[in-house]
Formats: C-alpha cells, structure tokens, sequence
C-alpha cells in the first residue's frame, strides 16, 4: 500500500508541475481564443448587428469598385463624382443602423424595414444613374434579397423579392440604358424572382426538417421523462424490498444472496442515473445555481456516498481536506466528482484513490488521482467521448456505458470550468476539474444538522403518502422494521390520528402535489410537522416548485440507508433548540 500511496505523489508532483507550466503559457492563448469565440458567437446569434456590419463592408466593395472603373477609364469622372457623393451620404445612414443595433440589440421590426427600404433605395439610385458600368450592382441587390431573407426569414424574403423587383421598374423608367436594353432588364427580373422562389423553397424544406428534428428531441425528451419515472418506481421498490430482506434475521448464506442483489441493483442505478443525466444535458435542462460551497463539506460528502463501493472493490478512498469557499452549483460538482470517483473504482480495483485541491490564484482546482493501470496516451482524449469505452482484447467486463467522462465534460463547459486528465500506463490517472471561483462569501449552511451517534427511528409516528402501490408498501416495510408507526394512504389523507413526521411523493396524481399534502396535513394537525418529499422526476425542477428549504427533496431511487439518515437528520433538526 505504500508503494501505492507513493505512485499518487508521483503523479500528483507531475501533473501539478506540468499543469504549472501549461498554465502560464495557455493563459494568453485562451483567453485570446475565447475572446474571439465570443465576438464569433455574438456575431452569430444577433444577425441585424451583422447585416449592419455587411451594409458598411459592402460600402468599401463598391468604392474599390469605382477607383478601378476609374483606373481604366471606364467610368466617366462626372459619374465617380456622383457616386462618390452618393456613398457619402449613405454612410452616415449605414452607421446610424449599426448604432441603433449596438444600443437597442435583437429582433426590431421596424428596423429592418427600415434598412431594407434603405439599402434598395441606395441600389435604386446607383443603377439609375449609370450605364453599362453599374449593371454589376445588381449583385448587390440580389444579396440584399437574399442576405435579408437568410437571416431574417421567409417573410423577409419576399418582401425583399417585392422590394427589388420594384427597384428594377424604378431604375428601368429613370434609365434611358435599360429602357433602350430591355433584354438586360428581362434577365434582371428573372433573376430577381427564380433565384429568390428557390431558395424560399429550399428555406420551406429546411424549416421543416428542422420542425422534424425539434419534434422528435421533444419526443425523446417526453418519452425520457416518462421512462425515467416508471423505471425509477420499481427500482426504488426493489431496493427497498432487499433492505427488509437484510433486517429480516436471513442466515449467511442467504444475506451472501441479497448482497448480490443489492450489488446488481446499484450498477443498474448508475448506469440509469447516468442515462437520465446525458438526456437532460441534451434536452438543455440543466441550469447552474450557483452558491458558496464548502469544498470540504463536497469531499466529505463524495468520501461518505462512495465508502461502501470501494470497500467492496478493495480500494481505499480518502480525502485531504480544503479550507475554500468556491461559488459554484454544488450538485453539478458533486455529479462529476462522483462520476469520476466511480470510473477510479471500476477501473482501478484495489488501488488507493485520493481526492483533494490545490489553489491557483482566485481559482481551485480539484484533482482525483488513482493509482491504477493508467490510460494509454491514444486513449486519454477519446475517453470524454460519448459511449467510448477502453476495451483490450481479453478484458474484463466492465459495467457502464461510457458516459461518465463525457458528463463530467459536458457539466463542466455548463460551470465555464475545464477539465484535465492526466495518465501514466501502469503507474495511475488523475483527474483535475479546474477554475472553481475562490469566493469571500460564508458557505451555505446545509438544511439537516449532522446525524447523532446510535441514531435510532424506533417509535417514530411517520405518515407515508404514495400513489404507487408496491413503493408504499415496500416503504412501509421498511420503516415498519425500522420500529417507525407507520400510517400510508394513497392521497391526501382526510384524517391523521398522529404524526412525527411527512414522507410524501410529489407527484399524488388528480393534479396534487407532495407540496398541498403536506400543507394540508399541517392544517390538520394545526402545527409545522417535518416533512421529506420523495420524487421519481427532476428532483431540481421539484425544489423550485418547494419554497420551504427545511424540506429536503429526495430522488428515487434512493438507497435505505439515504433516506434513514434524512429521517434522523430531520428529526434532530426539530430536536435542536433554535
């Protein structure tokens, strides 16, 4: 074990000093990157900003266009001079557009038209005044149609059609060249209507493709909603059911059965939760709230909900704890350091595995180092691939799918975070989730106080809310043999003879919610009753909808031993003098 603990030195000095020298020469580098990024995006997303840019670009084009008709003399001088005047004007016109977008950003009606009236108006102008030597300006009408229609829409589109072909009929009875050269203004006006019906046909094509897509990711997502609540049910059932199994007073060789059980429903609760979270990522549901956290109280609480799994896996997790206070979601934090614990533990069985932080500046980063067979170089950066596994002829099984890298990925570009794996092949792998934001703010004080020792529930009077019977009845099993007096009711119950404490499920059906049950049970009762809600949905979207904190909000599947704690950390909360 001490040459074990001696590897994670290793690899933890190497990774800090390579991490020490890529930092001070990358910092430029992103930070010019993303500055360049964001502009890009920006560009992107507001499109009237772009079409402002374009007008003022185009303004050059035409410009260089006259100084080299000029050069060759292929423009009489009276007609630069007028176009040069013109151009003048003009500009002013193209900078108020670009000012009005910067100052009063996104979609503006009025503006548009505003600057579509203007720009074939400018067009107009051009090709009425000239002869054969400004025909060329008719591709900027032609992209005025077009470039409108692109990034505004189909209605942009034909208007902007209706626009230039009233253009054409202006320029045509001003233009003593076009009048006398109607053929040009045929091939004019044919242009200006094809060109624009196909690619308005094409836009009606890739709208619905598009409407094709968005419909079946809202399907996916539905149907993943719905999956995930009528899987999470009997899951949670089961795993309730096996811990009345193990307090049932089994012999050895029958509790050897159940712990086998237990062990198989555990890596079907992974690989579900892991499921349910890339669907969400996908589905775009995932909002940071952001708070001072501890990282203390995160690396307690990831050593605690992982000591049973590396225990069985012969791996030894510890934890070196960190006095910061970061600004950061602390669920989404806890998600990818439990992702990245539980591949420490699959892939590294029986190695030592050490969680702990090192501050750079105003930021932390946390790393997770094992010391395990490491990760060939060709593989260390497909591993945050969706579905990649590292699989050798000749390998065991392992359970997963290959998801918890990418989530850990996916959930750090959420947090602006970013994610470091370094891996040495037979010596071990670390893991760095770096940029946590150091913050001076006190860190939020959790909602249940710490467990007491020799806790016990025996002759706590629990009123139990489920719809769904084999969870009511496996959840009343287990309280029941806990030494809880336990009352269950499917709905919102009419009378309550007496009540320590409310487990409910959110969602009662007929359109009621954990939330009025447990409203209603405290009018009853005429007194605040601690409560714990159970939940088999978006167990986010449910603390939103709670506006009492002191509740806590469970997710289903939950392990027996999650929802005892709760039980008595609740109860020493009501305990506790305030």
């Amino acid at each position: 074990m001490a040459s074990g603990a001696s590897s994670i030195k290793t690899i933890s000095a190497r990774f800090v000093a390579k991490f020490k020298r890529r930092r001070v020469t990358n910092s430029a580098k992103q930070s010019r990157t993303f500055v360049r990024f964001y502009m890009l995006a920006e560009d992107a997303y507001d499109t009237e900003r772009v079409q402002a840019f374009v007008r003022i670009y185009m303004l050059g084009v035409v410009s260089l266009y006259i100084v080299v008709m000029g050069a060759f003399d292929a423009m009489p001088p009276e007609g630069q001079t007028e176009l040069r005047a013109f151009l003048a004007a003009y500009l002013p016109f193209a900078l108020l557009i670009l000012g009005w977008v910067v100052v009063r950003p996104g979609v503006n009606v009025w503006r548009r038209l505003t600057s579509m009236t203007g720009d074939f108006s400018g067009i107009a102008w051009m090709l009425a005044h000239g002869g054969s030597t400004t025909l060329p300006f008719f591709a900027i009408l032609l992209w005025v149609v077009l470039g409108t229609g692109l990034r505004f829409g189909r209605k942009y589109l034909q208007v902007g059609m209706v626009m230039g072909l009233i253009c054409l009929a202006v320029v045509t009875w001003f233009n003593t060249y076009w009048q006398e050269n109607l053929y040009v203004v045929a091939a004019f006006a044919v242009t200006a209507i094809v060109v624009p019906v196909y690619v308005l046909a094409l836009l009606s094509h890739m709208e619905r493709a598009y409407e094709a897509v968005r419909e079946a990711n809202r399907s996916k997502s539905r149907m993943m909603a719905h999956a995930s609540h009528d899987l999470r049910q009997p899951i949670h059932a089961i795993s309730l059911y096996t811990a009345c199994l193990r307090d049932a007073g089994l012999q050895d060789k029958d509790l050897q059965v159940v712990d086998s059980i237990d062990r198989s429903l555990g890596q079907v609760q992974r690989l579900f939760k892991s499921l349910l979270d890339i669907s969400t990522l996908d589905g775009g549901r995932v909002t940071p709230r952001r708070e001072p956290i501890a990282l203390t109280d995160v690396i307690d609480d990831i050593l605690r909900q992982n000591a049973e799994t590396a225990q069985r896996a012969g791996a030894v997790l510890r934890g070196v704890r960190c006095g910061l206070v970061v600004d950061v979601d602390q669920a989404l934090l806890t998600t990818m350091l439990q992702n990245i614990i539980s591949n420490a533990i699959k892939y590294a069985p029986g190695a030592p595995i050490v969680i702990g932080c090192r501050r750079r500046g105003r930021t932390v980063t946390m790393i997770v180092c094992d010391a395990g067979p490491g990760i060939a170089p060709e593989h260390q950066e497909r591993v945050f691939e969706e579905f990649y596994q590292v699989r050798e002829r000749g390998d065991r099984d392992i359970e997963g799918v290959g998801l918890g890298l990418p989530i850990v990925r996916r959930l750090a570009e959420l947090l602006d975070l970013s994610v470091e794996l370094r891996s040495l092949p037979g010596r071990g792998t670390c893991v760095a989730i770096a940029g946590l934001p150091v913050t001076a703010k006190p860190a939020r004080v959790g909602k249940l106080p710490p467990v007491p020792l020799a806790p016990s529930v025996r002759g706590l009077h629990v009123l139990l809310v489920e719809d769904d019977d084999s969870v009511r009845e496996a959840t009343a099993t287990l309280l029941k043999g806990w030494g809880c007096d336990v009352q269950t009711e499917a709905g919102i119950p009419v009378a309550v003879a007496n009540c320590d404490l409310v487990i409910t499920d959110y969602d009662l059906g007929g359109g009621l919610t954990g939330t009025e049950c447990i409203h209603a049970v405290r009018a009853l009762l005429g007194r605040s009753v601690p409560a714990v809600v159970l939940t088999g949905h978006d167990e986010a979207r449910v603390c939103a909808e709670i506006t009492d904190v002191s509740i806590p909000v469970l997710s289903k599947p939950l392990r027996p031993a999650e929802l005892r704690s709760v039980i008595l950390s609740v109860q020493a909360s009501v305990m506790t003098p305030s």
